[in-house]
Formats: C-alpha cells, structure tokens, sequence
C-alpha cells in the first residue's frame, strides 16, 4: 500500500473529514513516529508491534560496481518488531 491509498482507504472510512484533514492526521502520525526514533526513543503500538532503532557500527563495505573497499560509518537504523496479533495474522492459514 502507497500513501495515497492509505489516504483513500482513511477517507471511505471517515467520509465526514475533508482529505486534507485526513492528510494532517497522517502526516502527525508519521512525524511523530519519526521525531520519537530521532531521540532515541521507542514507539509501541499494542497489536501491531514496535519501531524503535538500532546502531550499526562503522564497518568495510564493498562498492558493487566495482568492488572496490568503501568505509561506512555507524549509524542508527530504524527497527520494526511486529507485534504478536499481526503475527498471527500474517500467518494465517
């Protein structure tokens, strides 16, 4: 799903918001998501799991084009653990 279909599918379920009311209501969501991972912090959704970060550390990678040794720095990489009721869900059947 693309975020013009989640917008869509937020608007057939709430026809009484205009889509830009619906696209403010998203674009919070997200930013929020991503301000709390940009502190370092944790965001859990009960039931459908948790974003949260993780660091990498600075490490020899390998340019594929050429195969040449290319240095990569740490970082903190964003980390989704899915909760147990999507889980379950996704498995199904």
């Amino acid at each position: 799903m693309i975020r013009s279909e989640l917008l869509a599918e937020l608007h057939k379920g709430n026809p009484e918001l205009r889509a830009e009311e619906i696209e403010q209501v998203v674009d919070i969501f997200f930013d929020e998501i991503a301000r709390r991972l940009a502190e370092g912090g944790r965001v859990e959704l009960r039931g459908f799991g948790a974003f949260s970060t993780r660091e990498r550390d600075a490490r020899t990678g390998r340019n594929p084009r050429t195969g040449e040794a290319v240095s990569v720095e740490a970082k903190r990489v964003p980390y989704f653990k899915a909760g147990k009721e999507i889980r379950e869900r996704l498995n199904q059947g």
